[in-house]
Order: structure tokens, then sequence, then C-alpha cells
């Protein structure tokens, strides 16, 4: 019965916010606590809850610091090279904005931290993805995937949890799935090829010329003279819309000379209109004229305003040396992962901004992230709290390590490989290397399976793991793209998991799994 409730009750939670019925804040709390009842332990539902609080909380603090530490470090311009880098390969092609989104991912990704990588990528890309009218949830599964591929790095937690959960060596379990591990970041670089050529092919190709000016070629059966144009109100990075203009604005434009004006020192291709009254009437500026925040030229594609306030170039080396310091202690674990960061932001803080007042202004300028991500650590606390205090997850693993047929036995390494793919998308890390692996690891046993084999397969589902709703980076991606979760999911689930076989068969192609 157990087992049953179980499934039905995550199949609820993901169908209501797929859906848009529930938000997954509520959806994370409401839900949960139902079961609780239809279960018959409503009496100890606030047990439940105030345990998951209690295991989550040093996951909340440590999101908490660390998007103020790196939101303070994006502020005084540590990342500004590596963003200025990325974006002159991405130039206004889809395609290389899309796989350059891969490629920042991967790189921040090395810190381990899924919500630093969100954090960077989405602050560099996402007035260059608005500006071309190019999809944000392309943005959001691509940078999840690539993350979810990179999060296998020792220091980033699965191969810890995995290691410690069987008393193995991280370097061995992570050393030998290398190979597997890049063939399935490759799969990512060729899956941000594929959707930046269907977004070419919906939008047509910028191209900016040794000018800087933008010009528009058109996508396939588009004629070159076809007036769908961008629209830019506001200044840079503001919000951009395609307009077709009508029979009489055509002929308007065909007589008129096409005129460029530059706004916020970025330049407009001829025949760029923006919001307002209508080309052609009254109040307006003629057809084939631009006016307003600034244009898709050189300027615009820098991500990153490059002489705003916060900036620090002459304490560009130390923030750098504190950064890799903290990445350093990371990895060696000199101090638990929230007191490092906890340390970090304030020194970061107190040396950039000594003022309060500016102080207070950084940390109320990241405010609303922290708010959102911590909000949604605690809500995760309440459904991971009833799924593992009900006894629902021990059920489920049970009947599933049980439903395995005993010809399947000398392949548990495959087997285990699936079962990550789902497994780690319904249930924390872990729920899934404490609870389920070690299990999946005396079923291989049994059958001459070894430990290890068991430990470098339960790897595979991390590609997925990365847009669960119990990972609560993944509200800082969705939040800060200001994309709907659940349009996130719906697009970004089938190529994770596409992804993750990927890896599965790689490691089984090379005789790692």
């Amino acid at each position: 019965m157990l087992t049953i409730l179980g499934f039905v009750m995550i199949a609820t939670f993901l169908a209501l916010i797929m859906t848009k019925k529930m938000s997954p804040m509520a959806a994370l709390i409401l839900i949960p606590a139902l079961f609780c009842l239809l279960v018959g332990k409503e009496a100890h539902l606030g047990e439940y809850v105030l345990k998951g609080v209690g295991d989550l909380a040093p996951t909340a603090a440590m999101l908490m610091f660390a998007i103020i530490y790196f939101g303070v470090m994006i502020d005084v311009g540590l990342f500004d090279p590596v963003v200025r880098g990325i974006l002159r390969f991405c130039k206004a092609d889809p395609v290389r904005v899309v796989v350059g989104t891969a490629l920042l991912a991967a790189i921040v990704s090395l810190d381990g931290d899924g919500s630093t990588t969100f954090m960077i990528t989405v602050s560099a890309l996402y007035p260059l993805y608005r500006r071309l009218k190019m999809s944000l949830v392309v943005m959001t599964g691509v940078a999840a995937t690539a993350n979810g591929v990179m999060n296998t790095v020792p220091w980033g937690g699965p191969t810890a949890r995995a290691a410690t959960a069987l008393k193995l060596d991280a370097g061995d379990i992570f050393v030998p799935m290398v190979p597997a591990l890049a063939t399935g970041l490759v799969a990512v670089f060729l899956l941000a090829y594929v959707l930046g050529r269907r977004e070419r092919k919906r939008l047509g190709l910028l191209t900016l010329d040794d000018a800087g000016a933008a010009t528009e070629r058109p996508a396939p059966g588009r004629t070159a003279g076809e007036p769908v144009l961008a629209a830019a109100t506001g200044g840079f990075g503001a919000r951009v819309r395609t307009t077709v203009l009508r029979t009489a604005a055509l002929r308007t434009a065909k007589a008129r000379p096409a005129v460029a004006v530059g706004g916020s020192g970025g330049s407009v291709p001829a025949g760029t209109a923006t919001g307002g009254a209508a080309p052609g009437t009254d109040g307006s500026a003629p057809a084939g004229t631009a006016t307003g925040g600034a244009a898709p030229g050189t300027d615009d594609f820098q991500g990153l305003d490059p002489h705003r306030a916060t900036l620090r170039p002459k304490l560009y080396w130390f923030n750098a040396a504190l950064t890799v310091a903290l990445l350093v202690l990371l990895v060696l674990q000199t101090l638990p992962i929230p007191v490092l960061f906890l340390l970090g932001a304030a020194t970061a803080l107190t040396v950039n901004f000594p003022h309060m007042p500016d102080q207070k202004a950084r940390i109320a300028a990241h405010s609303e992230n922290v708010l959102n991500v911590s909000g949604m650590v605690f809500a995760a606390a309440v459904f991971t709290g009833v799924l593992t205090g009900t006894g629902m997850v021990e059920h489920m693993a049970r009947w599933l390590v049980d439903s395995i047929p005993d010809g399947l036995g000398p392949h548990m390494g495959i087997v285990t490989g699936v079962l990550s793919i789902p497994l780690t998308y319904f249930m924390s890390n872990d729920g899934f290397y404490f609870g389920i692996v070690p299990i999946l690891a005396e079923a291989g046993a049994a059958h001459g399976v070894g430990a290890l084999e068991i430990a470098r397969a339960s790897l595979v589902g991390q590609a997925l793991h990365m847009s669960s709703p119990l990972v609560p980076a993944v509200y800082v991606l969705v939040g800060m793209a200001k994309v709907e979760f659940g349009d996130h999911t719906r697009f970004t689930v089938k190529w994770a998991v596409l992804t993750s076989l990927v890896v599965l068969a790689a490691g089984l192609l090379y005789g790692i799994i």
C-alpha cells in the first residue's frame, strides 16, 4: 500500500506542477501533507517535517550564502572576462548562442555548485536570449543538462555520496567514469547544436559586421525583404518582440530610405522598428526607423553591463584569489561547505563594499533569489520528510529491487544505471545514494557484480537529476530566467534522459559498467 501511495504522490505532484495547477512550493507542501493523512500518520506530520527541515537546513544555508557570494562576485566583475569570451564566440548566431550556453555552464560547473553555474550562465546570457527572441527554455534546458553531467565531479556531491554509502574511494569511482561522462558532455554539445539550428531556422540569423552593426539574414522560406523585424523597447536587455508590418507600412518602408539610429552605443539594422505607435502613423518613427534603447549591436552582446557601478577592477585579483581559495577549501573539505560560504560571503562583502549602505544594497539585490531558493528548500523538506518518514521510499525501493528478474542479476550494473535515471529525479541524492544504492549493491554482490560497478552506474542519472523538483538549484535557474518550472520540465526531461542513456551506453561500450 505504501508503495502505491508513494508512486501516486509523486505522480500527483508532477502532474499538478506541469499543468500549472499549483505552484511548486505549494505542491511540495500540500501534496505530501495530504498523503500523510491518507497513510494514517497525520499525527507524525510535524515530526516528519521538522526532521526533513533539519536535514536540509545546512543545504539551505549553503545556498543562501553561495548566492550572496557569487552574486557579489558577478557584481564586482570577476566573471566578466569569461563571459566576454563566451559572448564573442556566440556573436548573434542562435547556434553559437546555444552551444555557448552549454560551454559556459560546463566550465562554471567545475566548482561543483549548481546554483553558481546557473547564476553566472543566466546573468550572462539572459539579455542575449531576450534580444534575439530565442526560447528561454532552451537556455534553461541546456544549462541544466550540462550541469548535470558535470555534477559528477568528486566534490559535486553524487560521487562522494556513492563512495560514502558503499565505503569506496571517490577517485576509484570517478576516474574510470571520465570517458563515459566526457561522451555525455559531447552529447550535450550536439544537443545544443541541434537546438541552436532549430532556433536559427525559426528566427533567422543575425550577424555583426565589421562596424558592429547587426544585419538580419532571413530564415529559410523567408525572403530578405519580408519585414519580420526586431522591435526593442527600453534599455539594454529589454523585452524584444517581433512585429510583422502591414502591407501599407511595407509600401511606406520601400518608399523611404532605411535609417539606423544607435542607442546606448549600439547600432540597429536598417529596417528595424521599435514599440509604441504603429509605424507610419502619427507620433511614431517612420517605417524602417529604429528608436529607443540599445540596439543589437556590439555593446548589446556583452551580457553584463561593463559600466555598472558595482565593478571593482582594482580588487580583481583579490576576488580571484579568494574564489580560488574557497574552491580549494571546498575540495579539501577543510570546513563544512555552509561555513565556508558563510565566511566567504562575509569577506567578499566587507572588502568590496566596506560601507554599510553598499553592503545592504548588495544583499537586497540578491534577496529575491535567496528567498526563492531557501523557501523551495524548506518546502522540499516537507516532501522528502513525509516520503522518508512514512516509509514510502523504503517500500518503493524494495519493490523495485524485488521486481528485477533473476536473469538480470549478472547485469545489475546496467539495471542500476537505468534505475538511476528516474530515481534520482524523484528523490534527493541523499535518499538515492544512502537508501537505494546499498540495496542495489547487495543484489549485485549476490550475482558477482562489484560495488565499484554499481557506484559508477549510479552516476548515470545525474543529467536528469539537476532538473528534479527536489533540487534547490533548479529554482535559481528558472527563477532568474523567468521560466515556468512546468515549461522547463516538459522541455528538458526528454533531452536529459537521452543524455543519461548516452552516458550509460558509453559506459557499456568502454567496459566501465
